[in-house]
């Protein structure tokens, strides 16, 4: 996806909020200064969901419907009183669905839930075991949730042609993984997800594999527009510390991109030019 790289001459730090204003990323209209995206499963308890994700800086937070509780258990702890969507946008997602129905159905209980709300993450797994996803599912539900009105930021695959026929479809974002879900393996084909980033015009997001803040700085030296994630977060030792570390590693990773990094050489090149040197 073409970047713009107008801010890479300025000398503002991460934490500068006119630069973080400046570089905000757009997805169906929703205008967001944080690049990092994060779940809510995993944690040993509300508290430290709630601690985790504040030290993130994350805006959209990610909710399995099928999984968490978004007032359709009364009788229930609901995650909506320690994440509170007037401060943080939901993204309802499909997880735990495996064919496009089961999908289509989570996505419209999801928008009664939350009045309207109709940003989703979708998400139709192949099986178990891998937690793939399944294309031929996936891009059925997602024609019909464009056609019923959702927003659909979208989990595939990291094959670039897959990519682009989800993003002529209407979905709003592209979501290739970086490695299987819950794996910590990093970015496996960095390839594919940069050819992704280059032929796309929706915001590109990793989502799943990742580990640790290299690999979400990996991402976002590649062009990506952010990095969704959860377990490398919530299965860390300590996950608010984990949850920092991850929001720097996107800073980090963001602003290398825009700086533009040196041309890679074989061969050694002197720090110190020899050109015009006495001896």
């Amino acid at each position: 996806m073409p970047q713009d790289t107008s801010l890479a001459s300025t000398a503002a730090s991460p934490a500068d909020p006119t630069r973080e204003a400046s570089d905000a990323f757009s997805v169906a209209g929703r205008r967001f200064t944080s690049r990092l995206l994060v779940g809510t499963g995993k944690y040993k308890d509300m508290d430290e969901t709630a601690r985790a994700i504040e030290a993130s800086g994350a805006e959209i937070v990610t909710v399995a419907v099928r999984r968490t509780n978004m007032g359709q258990n009364p009788d229930e702890p609901n995650i909506l009183d320690v994440l509170p969507p007037e401060r943080y946008t939901m993204l309802p997602n499909t997880a735990g669905c495996y064919d496009a129905d089961a999908a289509v159905r989570t996505c419209r209980l999801a928008r009664e839930l939350l009045d309207g709300h109709n940003l989703v993450k979708l998400e139709v797994l192949g099986d178990q075991k891998t937690l793939f996803p399944d294309v031929i599912q996936t891009i059925e539900a997602a024609k019909v949730l464009v056609a019923d009105g959702f927003d659909v930021m979208v989990y595939t695959n990291d094959d670039p042609i897959v990519a682009k026929q989800l993003e002529d479809i209407g979905c709003c974002a592209v979501m290739p993984l970086a490695a299987p879900i819950g794996s910590g393996l990093g970015i496996r084909n960095p390839l594919n997800i940069l050819t992704i980033v280059e032929n796309a015009s929706v915001p590109i997001l990793v989502d799943a594999g990742v580990g640790t803040a290299s690999d979400a700085a990996e991402a976002m030296e590649l062009g990506c527009d952010g990095v969704l994630m959860n377990t490398a977060i919530a299965a860390a030792t300590d996950p608010v510390l984990m949850a920092s570390a991850m929001r720097k590693g996107i800073e980090a990773g963001r602003e290398a991109f825009l700086a533009g990094r040196m041309q890679a050489k074989r061969f050694a090149s002197a720090s110190s030019p020899l050109e015009g040197t006495f001896f």
